[in-house]
């Protein structure tokens, strides 16, 4: 495949595509749920990968029910999360070695997220490749998440590069279609999501990895 122009900028989602997290919290939350003597499916789950937390919570208070303590429910979940991750968040394969390319050919990148600051952070920061992008836009920076093409929007603006010149990088389908809405020049990547005729649509490539991507960056000719 062949980009349609020249990719100026890179906008990475993170959970999923940066970092194997979205496991960790499928995993947190089914657990949980199973301990308070409920179920959360995999199809309930599915619908809140790549969205922001206020509408998560919806997904989950339209499956559980007005009489479900969700703040009870999402304590338990955070705290289940964060003993798994403090064990240690891996990278994804070939993060490092796109971003070396991305360090080769002098384009500027970002991080755009439905997760908060301080999840960056803990995810991110152990790994010490934060320094390696250009801005981090996350919760509180922008004022609709995904789908919604805000976060990519402002992360275009943040490293100063038009979005339809920016490639941007998804796992999610909330995700692929806020880089899409966006005007980005969009690739997916599957994480815990298989790509669907609708993600196909709204992508120029699926994926099989970050490497798989850095190929094709790599078989483009830089500026």
């Amino acid at each position: 495949m062949s980009f349609p122009r020249p990719i100026l900028g890179v906008v990475f989602d993170m959970d999923g595509l940066l970092v194997d997290t979205e496991a960790v919290f499928r995993d947190a939350m089914m657990d949980e749920a199973r301990a308070v003597g409920r179920e959360l499916p995999f199809e309930v789950f599915r619908q809140m990968i790549g969205l922001p937390g206020a509408e998560s919570d919806a997904v989950s208070r339209a499956h559980f029910g007005d009489e479900f303590d969700l703040e009870i429910y999402n304590a338990g979940v955070t705290t289940r999360a964060r003993a798994a991750l403090e064990a240690g968040v891996e990278l994804k394969a070939g993060v490092l070695e796109i971003l070396d390319l991305l360090d080769e050919r002098h384009l500027p990148r970002a991080i755009a997220t439905s997760s908060s600051h301080g999840s960056v952070l803990r995810h991110l920061g152990p790994s010490h490749v934060l320094h390696r992008f250009g801005a981090v836009i996350a919760q509180g920076d922008y004022t609709r998440g995904k789908p919604h093409p805000d976060p990519f929007l402002q992360a275009a603006l943040a490293i100063g590069i038009a979005p339809g010149d920016c490639l941007a990088l998804e796992d999610s389908h909330n995700g692929v279609r806020a880089a899409h809405a966006a005007g980005m020049m969009t690739v997916m990547v599957p994480d815990l999501l298989d790509a669907t005729h609708e993600m196909r649509a709204l992508c120029l490539h699926v994926a099989q990895s970050l490497h798989h991507v850095r190929d094709l960056i790599t078989a483009t000719d830089p500026l």
